[in-house]
């Protein structure tokens, strides 16, 4: 069995363009997984494989690879920094022990690192900070330190210092050991000395090693005691300590240099392994049962345990599916069978891989703490649970955000059509915060997404990847219907065309209903006069008139109908009769009945700079906005607003805008209100117009 204590499992993770991928890069040749070096600005970066990655030079999909370095074994998931990416980050984070921030040394915090941060938080994630691109024009190490401190409200512990900056930056001071590491200027990141501290630098060296030392011994009283009685802690002491308070989120190491130049990346390895958790020492995942209820029980990272495991990621590569999976305790066999707790179904295990980017080593097993991806797995999506058949439990799933954006496509013919779906399938499969519906009227394929940029990306990999060529529509709003006035009214149907004819009257009320209440439907019929059997007739004729409102055309919504009496014919008296009468009659009476249309409205939470929280606002009340509360939390503002949905296109641009890039918003549906007069008349001219189209 492996001796988990040598396993970590990090994640690298930060703002677009900090350095992620690069890093990941210099991690692979250091530890001897790759020979030549790509580089993102090429397009050749290792772990972005995809079309869309290299030439767009950020990372959309994270990539999980296996490394070794001082005989621990590293598994490692470089994230994409992309706000509309966020998701990819956050179900890494779910699975992962540690994780890597890095930070751009002249771009410093910026939005997206904080909402990562704000990720990591909440999940719990021991992290070591590298602060990257020393060599930059404008960079200042102790800036971006500073910035993590005031921005994320977090506790770096600074354990290097860099000799020199920009184009003069050589290498950097290590405070643990009190030396100097310098590379040459050949850009092998094995060509470095060992040397004194410089001379300039000793004083500066001195102050922030007394400051990294005070920070780290209230890990331990003993330590601490001794130090103020002015014994000084040796390395292997501090080493603990500062291990014991980063895996308690106490703070953060904090390391700097130059992954591009190869400058500083071996000592952030060394603090992977001497700081980050191992997967025994993170906390174990609570189990759920079927009902989604804690059941108390923890899946405990032991080999010896059932098997708990999480799928959190598919793709689809040119060898098949992929399942990315994270085993929490227990064994996973090849050819072994596996029940799926979301489905109820079971699987068998076929091929097991370790995952190099996007080459492959096959494995006949895996246990507690891997990371590991399956190939052909059928009915799994991301956040189930794989575990054993004869002892079930769910691990806490993974909770992701509804769409909020949708567009329609259309293929532009009938190959198109037959490729869509099968390409749709397997991105449904591999995104979780990507939706696909039909409409129905249209026969148009709707997709949902989580921002513009996503179904940007989405519609590029259909056109390329798939080759499937689309015409793509305008974002749309889904309206609703509903009546403000009750109405008594009468309706008969008769037809009379030889031999039996067709009879049924009915006397009926039609009232608003409550709020979210759909249809309703009741009879209070006495003497027989309409009978009994035909009630379900008359509740299916309105029923069947619900989708097509009588202002546009959108769905009707809350409203009751009351059958309250009639009249029937011996001979000619049906239920079809009945039925079409009701239909007849919700044509006649809804609009005598006050119609109105409803609009769906947002809950919005924006995160905002303090200094732009009031243009924020005033935006937010020209879209016609409701703003519920604000409060301050440590790194922005909080504002918590109802919002149309219709006014909410294009938001995350002008966002964007206000906040220099900082701001950042979610939202999802809370429930549907009146539409103001002149956004009602604007809606049903347009309905008007697509309908004479047809």
């Amino acid at each position: 069995m492996t001796d988990l204590t040598q396993y970590r499992n990090i994640g690298i993770f930060a703002h677009v363009d900090a350095g992620k991928t690069t890093t990941t890069e210099r991690i692979l040749k250091l530890t001897g997984k790759i020979h030549k070096l790509g580089e993102v600005h090429d397009g050749a970066a290792t772990t972005d494989f995809m079309e869309q990655e290299q030439e767009r030079g950020i990372t959309i999909q994270s990539a999980a690879t296996s490394c070794t370095w001082n005989d621990h074994r590293l598994n490692i998931i470089d994230t994409p920094g992309h706000v509309d990416f966020t998701i990819e980050v956050y179900r890494s984070l779910k699975v992962l022990d540690g994780g890597v921030g890095v930070f751009c040394g002249s771009g410093g915090v910026e939005p997206q690192s904080e909402t990562n941060w704000r990720y990591a938080n909440e999940s719990e994630v021991a992290r070591i900070i590298f602060v990257n691109k020393l060599d930059r024009l404008g960079a200042d190490f102790y800036r971006v330190v500073k910035q993590v401190k005031d921005v994320l409200g977090a506790n770096p512990v600074i354990m290097t210092l860099p000799i020199g900056t920009e184009d003069d930056f050589t290498g950097v001071v290590d405070l643990l050991s009190e030396k100097a590491y310098v590379w040459d200027d050949s850009g092998d990141p094995l060509k470095y000395t060992v040397q004194d501290i410089p001379a300039d630098m000793v004083d500066d060296a001195a102050q922030y090693r007394e400051e990294m030392i005070e920070t780290v011994i209230e890990q331990d009283d003993d330590v601490m005691e001794k130090y103020l009685e002015g014994e000084m802690p040796d390395v292997d002491t501090l080493k603990r300590c500062i291990r014991k308070g980063t895996i308690a989120l106490d703070f953060f190491p904090t390391y700097c240099g130059s992954a591009f130049k190869n400058k500083g990346v071996q000592l952030v390895l060394d603090a992977v392994v001497d700081y980050l958790p191992n997967p025994t020492e993170v906390k174990p995942q609570p189990e759920v049962d079927l009902e989604g209820e804690e059941t108390g029980e923890f899946a405990e990272v032991d080999p010896d345990r059932p098997l708990r495991a999480l799928a959190f990621k598919i793709m689809d590569d040119r060898f098949g599916a992929l399942t990315f999976i994270r085993i929490y305790s227990g064994v996973l066999e090849k050819g072994m069978t596996v029940l799926n707790t979301f489905t109820g179904k079971t699987e068998r295990i076929g091929r097991i891989v370790e995952m190099h980017a996007d080459s492959r080593e096959e494995l006949n097993s895996a246990q507690a703490g891997d990371i590991v991806a399956v190939i052909g797995m059928k009915n799994v999506q991301t956040g189930h649970t794989l575990c054993d058949p004869k002892n079930p439990a769910t691990l806490e799933p993974m909770v992701f955000p509804d769409p909020v954006i949708s567009i329609a496509v259309a293929p532009k013919d009938k190959g198109a059509s037959e490729k869509l779906g099968v390409a749709l399938g397997k991105m449904i499969q591999e995104d979780p915060s990507f939706r696909v519906e039909t409409d129905e009227d249209s026969g148009e394929t709707i997709l949902k997404g989580m921002g513009e940029l996503h179904l940007d990306i989405k519609v590029d990999i259909l056109k390329r990847t798939h080759g499937v060529e689309l015409e793509v529509g305008k974002p749309q709003v889904a309206y609703r219907e509903t009546i403000t006035q009750r109405t008594e009214d009468s309706y008969t149907h008769k037809k009379q065309s030889g031999g039996s004819g067709q009879f049924g009257k009915i006397d009926y009320v039609i009232e608003p209903g409550e709020p979210g209440s759909g249809f309703e439907f009741e009879s209070k019929v006495t003497g027989g006069n309409v009978p009994r059997e035909f009630w379900p007739a008359v509740e299916k004729g309105f029923k069947n008139m619900l989708d097509n409102g009588v202002l546009a055309g959108y769905p009707v919504l809350d409203f009751k109908v009351t059958l309250m009496d009639g009249a029937f014919h011996a001979v000619d008296s049906s239920a079809v009769a009945f039925e079409i009468a009701a239909k007849s009659a919700f044509r006649q009476t809804m609009p005598k009945a006050g119609p109105q249309l409803i609009e769906p409205i947002m809950k919005v939470d924006v995160f905002s700079p303090e200094d732009n929280v009031g243009d924020v606002i005033g935006d937010l009340n020209r879209r016609r906005g409701m703003i519920k509360s604000q409060e301050p939390t440590v790194t922005s503002v909080r504002i918590k607003a109802d919002v149309p949905l219709s006014e909410m296109f294009g938001y995350i641009g002008d966002l964007r805008t206000m906040t220099s890039g900082r701001g950042q918003f979610s939202m999802e549906f809370s429930h549907y209100m009146p539409c103001p007069k002149n956004v009602a008349e604007e809606v049903i001219k347009e309905a008007a117009e697509r309908e004479s189209k047809k």
